[in-house]
């Protein structure tokens, strides 16, 4: 496997920690925009690209000798960035076996807390929200064109360790913002690293949700790391009177319950942190080194 990741940030990094570990012989390779970034990057064995738009001669040779891509940047406004820059390169990379793209269980429309799978119609709640379905079919029709396999990669709330309700709290930053009904599903970073290298290693192809098994209120999140850190959560402040960034009012427009079955049944995967409590455990342990 010789692998690219467009956007070897927080998912980027734990997908190619588990192809490496799933096989060590598999050549990586990472973008950054971030010099520093690379600098880490290079250190742990990841080939660093510097990228933020414009591929130089040697990210270009990365491109077309990858057998596997990942893409984890965002669209923006002007569109996806990958696709802007370097659609081209990657039509001509004769060894590409498969693509990844992680986008996002928001292209939902709002089911009103309910059950849905991938059949459930996408709608576009926000701008971000079109940008994104727009990139998921212009890369469906670059695959098509090439012959290749896509898997786009639905992700729910992404949090892990450095990045979960245990550091809001911390620092002071957690909010127990209550709407009555709505609940959100996340995903441990770990699980879309594992359903990544199996995806990546297996050539799957489809639209896929990656989930976990419990949707839940974020208040009760909350509350259980508080509980976890011995310390009172924060008091419970009302979904209407909040005042919250636009962005982050934002999220509660959609209420559904994603379910995973198609993914756990296209690899056999198992989820290892299948609720949030699953996940938060893991964490702490972690920390404490246990």
């Amino acid at each position: 496997m010789n692998v690219l990741v467009f956007g070897a940030g927080f998912s980027g990094l734990a997908a190619i920690e588990a192809i490496r570990w799933r096989n060590p012989t598999a050549r990586v390779a990472g973008t950054t925009r971030d010099p520093a970034k690379a600098a880490r990057l290079d250190a742990l064995g990841i080939a660093a690209h510097l990228f933020d738009g414009a591929p130089d001669p040697a990210l270009e040779d990365a491109i077309l000798g990858a057998t596997h891509i990942l893409v984890s940047i965002a669209p923006g406004a002007g569109g996806d960035p990958v696709l802007d820059a370097a659609s081209g390169i990657v039509e001509r990379a004769k060894d590409l076996q498969w693509i990844g793209y992680y986008s996002t269980i928001g292209v939902y429309g709002d089911a009103g807390g309910d059950w849905i799978d991938e059949s459930f119609p996408t709608r576009a709640l926000n701008a971000r929200i079109d940008w994104r379905l727009k990139a998921e079919a212009q890369w469906q029709a670059l695959a098509q064109s090439r012959g290749v396999p896509l898997a786009i990669l639905r992700l729910a709330g992404i949090y892990g360790p450095g990045r979960s309700a245990f550091d809001k709290l911390r620092a002071g930053t957690a909010r127990r913002i209550v709407k009555p009904g709505q609940v959100f599903n996340r995903i441990h970073n770990a699980d879309i690293g594992e359903i990544t290298a199996l995806a990546a290693a297996r050539g799957l192809e489809g639209i896929f949700n990656i989930a976990d098994d419990e949707p839940a209120p974020p208040q009760d999140v909350v509350c259980h790391a508080a509980a976890l850190l011995g310390i009172d959560p924060p008091p419970e402040t009302d979904f209407d009177t909040a005042d919250l960034p636009p962005l982050v009012r934002s999220f509660y427009a959609g209420n559904r319950r994603v379910a995973n079955g198609k993914i756990k049944a296209a690899l056999g995967y198992a989820m290892g942190h299948p609720t949030y409590r699953d996940g938060l455990a893991a964490i702490l342990a972690a920390e404490s080194g246990r």
